[in-house]
């Protein structure tokens, strides 16, 4: 394993180098994902598929928080790699582990307790759906430990440089969840908690193997003082990562009360916006991995004082965005169906109303894909310096576009109204986002030219 130094060479080069592995590991991700919902879907049935996608947004939510803290932990991390501040970055890496427990631990125990009563509040249909929901989120949330203990240390590792250690974590535990899949869901029949336990075991796997790479690393070699709760650094961890956490908690209710509608519309309505769901993973991997790679690019180089290397970076990243972003529309414009079926049992007396419906929704959000790279680009690099409030703020404007789109336009517009939320919610927080980005670089190559003319 080798950490990269991002403060030097051609930025163009340098992110999408750090971009393409985590875009295969992505893939891979995405894979398994994709993999669960086809067997889910396939072996267990359309009941069992919609138990999972009446999931999705309640998993967002608390994944996303966990998510969000050790993200904003990263961003420490980046910049006193940038920095060249050897004891400060084993002290940010050592106090993000002791920090990533225990709000693990914590929203562990909250998410048993808010389970039910929170499926009940969505309007998640009584009977079998509801009950297998109630089980698969259960098992998934009982090991939220085991999905932080592998965030916090892929953030140490893409924080330093490192992108391919996460990579090939994700390939290993791909082909685990894919196997354990078919064990469990084919082979044994325990349907949602067969493919919620091997998403677990296939998180473990990657989660030792980040760690046995990490403890490789001279630079991390951590000690018992580094790993002890330091309270000034705690604060700063958590003014850094409390802002992203709050932001994806924000995205995450903006994302239930789109579900709760949902699941007003019945099963088949349900079953489609599933498959989609699983789906979006696939169009939204290569924004996450550009994400990734503008942050630790961004963050290292705002550590070292460069401005100017930045708004280069960002500006490489925009053309690479909306090239992928096409590419990408275009491939699932003219395959998106086909990919749908995959997730529908062919023997499904409605299988036409579940993949009409997906395919609508499908398309709608491929034609604004560009803008949802375009977030993703200016969020990760607001980030990267430092400013993890803006990117909250844009959540809540997602929540608002999300909210009120699914809340009015289907007055209008019928259920076709709430095809509109996505791409709403995405065109509102870029907005945000890109203003506020333009007016920060501004302001701080100002500063640089006028330190250079002093």
């Amino acid at each position: 394993m080798r950490v990269t130094d991002m403060t030097a060479g051609k930025p163009g080069r340098l992110i999408m180098g750090f971009a393409l592995p985590m875009m295969a590991g992505n893939i891979c991700q995405q894979l398994y994902t994709i993999v669960d919902g086809a067997f889910v879907g396939r072996f267990a049935g359309v009941d069992a598929l919609d138990a999972v996608g009446a999931s999705d947004w309640l998993i967002w939510l608390f994944m996303g928080v966990l998510l969000g803290y050790t993200q904003g932990f990263s961003i420490l991390i980046s910049q006193r790699f940038g920095a060249r501040d050897g004891a400060g970055l084993r002290q940010a890496v050592g106090v993000s582990i002791t920090l990533t427990a225990v709000i693990a631990l914590s929203l562990a125990a909250l998410t048993q307790i808010l389970v039910a009563p929170v499926l009940t509040v969505l309007h998640t249909p009584p009977g079998v759906i509801y009950s297998q929901a109630v089980t698969y989120l259960r098992i998934l949330f009982a090991g939220l430990p085991i999905f932080a203990a592998y965030n916090v240390q892929a953030g140490i590792l893409r924080a330093v440089g490192d992108s391919k250690t996460p990579l090939t974590s994700m390939l290993i535990a791909s082909l685990t969840n894919i196997c354990l899949d078919a064990l469990f869901v084919i082979a044994f029949r325990w349907g949602v908690a067969g493919a919620a336990a091997a998403t677990l075991i296939a998180q473990s796997v990657s989660a030792l193997y980040c760690l046995r790479m990490i403890r490789r690393v001279p630079l991390l070699r951590l000690n018992k003082k580094d790993l002890r709760w330091d309270p000034p650094i705690v604060r700063r961890l958590i003014r850094l990562g409390s802002p992203t956490a709050a932001q994806n908690l924000v995205i995450g209710f903006g994302g239930m009360a789109v579900q709760r509608v949902i699941n007003g519309f019945g099963r088949e309505f349900i079953a489609g916006f599933t498959a989609t769901n699983k789906i979006y993973g696939l169009m939204e991997m290569a924004a996450i991995s550009y994400g990734a790679a503008i942050s630790a690019y961004t963050g290292q180089n705002f550590g070292a004082e460069q401005p100017r290397r930045i708004r280069d970076g960002i500006r490489a990243s925009i053309f690479m965005s909306v090239v992928t972003s096409v590419l990408i529309s275009a491939v699932l414009f003219l395959f998106g169906r086909p990919v749908l079926s995959l997730f529908v049992d062919p023997t499904e007396e409605k299988k036409e109303l579940v993949l009409n419906v997906g395919q609508t929704y499908l398309r709608f959000m491929l034609a604004a894909l560009a803008v949802l790279y375009l977030l993703y680009v200016y969020r990760s690099a607001l980030q990267g310096m430092g400013d993890t409030v803006t990117p909250m703020l844009s959540g809540v404007v997602e929540l608002s576009m999300r909210v009120g789109a699914v809340m009015l336009l289907p007055l209008w517009l019928g259920q076709d109204g709430i095809y509109y939320a996505e791409p709403a919610a995405w065109l509102g927080a870029e907005v945000l986002l890109m203003i506020t980005y333009y007016r920060r670089i501004k302001r701080l190559s100002g500063k640089t030219i006028q330190t250079e003319g002093a």
